[in-house]
This record gives structure tokens, C-alpha cells and sequence, in this order.
């Protein structure tokens, strides 16, 4: 049986993948995609479903997701997903596919919040100065 084991990152949301033989079902901490509670989130983590087609007919996914906030969770399991679903394919059509459509389908999103700096209440924003 062939198992693949995959992981997206988003901001501090990590998803872990795991893809096996199966049926077609995709798991979000143990919720089926398909009554996952919010439907933004729902149809964010949908995307490469949906650009596979057929190929995941044949793959359960299972993902397990944990830190950050909602979104950047929902974008994180799409990245896992993404990346399972190439990998177990094996299919260097759908990869490129993904890389056209959006490059973080398969390549995790690397931005980070800026550090807090001296003089003001956080990254950017700074006490101002009187000049009289």
C-alpha cells in the first residue's frame, strides 16, 4: 500500500498530510471536507481537489492541522493537500498545473510578522516628535 506523507506551512499554521489508496476521502482533524463548518475556509482548501479531477478518486487524504488562525490554517492544509496529491500521483502535468495557477499551491508562503522595534507600539507605527 502506498502512503505519502506531506506538510504545508503558513505563518505558524502547520498541516500535516498523509495520502494512502483509497476512495476519495479528505479528512480535516478527523471532519470530512465536505461539512467542514466554515465555507470560505472550505472552498480555499478545495482548490486542488477540484484542479486533480480524477485523481482523487483514488486517495484518501487525511490532515492534521495545528497554530495560527483560521485562514492561515485553511491555506496550509491546501498546501499539504496539493503537495500529496502530486506526490502520490506522481503527475508532472498536474504539478505544473499548480505552479501556474498559484505558486503556493505547492511552494509554502514564507512571510512572517516583522518584529516589534524600539521607539513606537509595534513594526511600524512610532512615537511622533514635537518640533516646537
Amino acid at each position: 500500500m502506498k502512503v505519502v506523507v506531506t506538510s504545508g506551512k503558513r505563518k505558524t499554521a502547520v498541516a500535516r498530510a498523509v495520502a494512502r489508496e483509497g476512495v476519495g476521502r479528505v479528512r480535516i482533524n478527523k471532519i470530512p471536507i465536505e461539512i467542514f463548518p466554515q465555507e470560505l475556509l472550505r472552498k480555499i482548501m478545495m482548490e486542488p481537489l477540484k484542479m486533480a479531477g480524477d485523481i482523487v478518486k483514488n486517495v484518501d487524504i487525511d490532515v492534521k492541522i495545528s497554530g495560527g488562525g483560521i485562514v492561515s490554517q485553511a491555506e496550509a492544509a491546501r498546501t499539504a493537500i496539493a503537495r500529496a496529491l502530486v506526490e502520490f500521483s506522481g503527475d508532472e502535468e498536474l504539478r505544473k498545473l499548480f505552479l501556474q495557477y498559484d505558486r503556493t499551491l505547492l511552494v509554502n508562503d514564507v512571510r512572517r510578522k516583522l518584529p516589534k522595534l524600539q521607539g513606537g507600539r509595534g513594526a511600524r507605527k512610532r512615537r511622533q516628535t514635537s518640533y516646537r
